[in-house]
């Protein structure tokens, strides 16, 4: 019974995890962590190895797939590019818990096939998910079920990016002005597609507001685990000065409702305690 919890970084000024080998301190608090960076650029096959060097086996990273095949090329002829991205990071090997692709807004359902195609050519040796951003995904029950049953052909999951909490009151800090510019304004998606179920949560800059509105996860979660899911979780927050933190609570908060769920680890120190 794995509950993996994490952040979208595993490096923020707030959480002084010392000036070298960050995610490794890192690794001690969390136990998966958001790799967002490769949507940027595909890494050095030696920094990747580093990565695997700084956390043990049964971590979690969720990889972002680059930004040239989503976006750029929206999954077509994008071969090239793709191997040489999961020849990259080989060397996570277990670590890489699933290949994260994110789609633009504008891909829609009538991109599905595309989509389908997409994924009926990826090598079945990795776990994938997809993200999707498109209102109609959200709002018309027709585009959902075809969105399903194109990922349960490949038992793919499909990743929700909850920011109701977010969206629930006007912003009252630069912060969560510009997460209301950048973040989705989707309906909340709570229907997991296959054991390994992935989310996204983004809360407040008060972290009692945040854990307020993660209540629900958390019922679910616990829910998923008796069921003998393995769930991972994510908790942004829009500066996640308190992401680290909070992170670790969502998992004390499932732990209350399921107490057979181990705790995580006591974590490595930090700097000084830019925390609390």
């Amino acid at each position: 019974m794995r509950l993996h919890v994490g952040c979208a970084m595993w490096s923020h000024p707030a959480w002084d995890l010392g000036a070298r080998d960050r995610l490794r301190t890192y690794s001690t608090w969390c136990t998966a962590v958001e790799g967002n960076t490769t949507f940027y650029a595909t890494p050095t096959r030696a920094t990747v190895e580093g990565w695997a060097d700084q956390t043990p086996p049964d971590f979690r990273v969720v990889v972002k797939l680059p930004k040239t095949i989503t976006h750029e090329r929206r999954l077509r002829n994008a071969d090239p590019e793709l191997t040489g991205f999961l020849s990259a990071l080989e060397p996570l090997g277990p670590r890489a818990h699933a290949f994260w692709i994110q789609l633009p807004a504008s891909f829609a359902p009538s991109d599905l096939g595309t989509l389908a195609a997409f994924l009926h050519r990826l090598p079945r040796t990795h776990r994938y998910a997809v993200e999707v951003r498109h209102p109609a995904f959200f709002d018309d029950e027709r585009s959902a079920a075809l969105l399903e049953r194109v990922l349960a052909r490949v038992d793919a999951e499909w990743i929700p990016f909850d920011t109701t909490t977010l969206f629930g009151r006007p912003p009252t800090s630069n912060g969560e002005r510009e997460a209301w510019t950048n973040k989705p304004r989707v309906t909340r998606r709570t229907r997991a597609l296959t054991a390994t179920p992935i989310v996204r949560y983004i809360g407040r800059d008060d972290p009692e507001e945040t854990a307020a509105g993660w209540q629900g996860w958390a019922d679910l979660a616990a829910s998923w685990l008796t069921e003998g899911r393995s769930p991972t979780v994510f908790i942004h927050t829009p500066d996640n000065v308190d992401a680290l933190n909070l992170a670790r609570r969502f998992h004390d908060d499932v732990r209350t409702r399921v107490p057979a769920l181990e705790p995580l680890p006591e974590p490595a120190p930090t700097g000084p305690p830019t925390l609390f």
